[in-house]
Order: C-alpha cells, then sequence, then structure tokens
C-alpha cells in the first residue's frame, strides 16, 4: 500500500526539479536575450518548491525520518536535478522501484 505522504512528495518532487531547472535557463536567457519569462517561472517554482517543502514536512512527521535523512530530502530540492533523484530514492522507499530492463534471451 502506498503511503500517502511519501507518495504526495515523489509526485511533486519531479515537477519542482524541473521547474528548477526551467527557472535557470529563462534567468540565462533573461540576461542575454529579450525573452523574460522568469516572473511566470518563478511563481510555478515557487508554488511547487512551497508544496515540496509542505509535503516533505509532512512525510516527515508520518515516517518518523532521522534528522539526517529529512535534512537530505530538503537539500535535494535546492540542488539542480535534485528533485529527479529525490523522486528515485522515494520511490525504492514507497517499494514501486524501477523495473530492470528486460534482457532478451
Amino acid at each position: 500500500m502506498k503511503n500517502s505522504a511519501v507518495h504526495r512528495l515523489r509526485l511533486v518532487s519531479m515537477p519542482e526539479g524541473l521547474s528548477f531547472l526551467l527557472l535557470l535557463v529563462c534567468s540565462v536567457l533573461k540576461r542575454t536575450t529579450s525573452f523574460n519569462a522568469v516572473p511566470v517561472m518563478g511563481m510555478v517554482h515557487g508554488i511547487l518548491f512551497t508544496l515540496y517543502v509542505v509535503f516533505a514536512l509532512m512525510a516527515w512527521a508520518k515516517q518518523r525520518w532521522s534528522l539526517k535523512r529529512a535534512a537530505g530530502i530538503f537539500v535535494l530540492s535546492v540542488l539542480p536535478g535534485g528533485g529527479f533523484y529525490a523522486e528515485r530514492v522515494l520511490a525504492k522507499e514507497e517499494g514501486e522501484g524501477y523495473p530492470a530492463p528486460a534482457v532478451a534471451v
């Protein structure tokens, strides 16, 4: 059975990671071209980041993670690409893991 707190955190971790990377790209484009999507991407990333932090706090309380484990999950939210790694880690914890690739026999 899926733990709802970990599952919610897992669902928001990948979009949060993607929005962070897109925000970085938009920041570079703003300074090098006339394209300015930072206000829009900033808002989207802000909402997803807030959801990530709230869901991480909920998962921490429900799963009774150690402070070290919870801090690791929080640090992943501020690293570029960290949301993708967090999703993989949480998938394993949730027991779904990624299937092994099929091998032709």
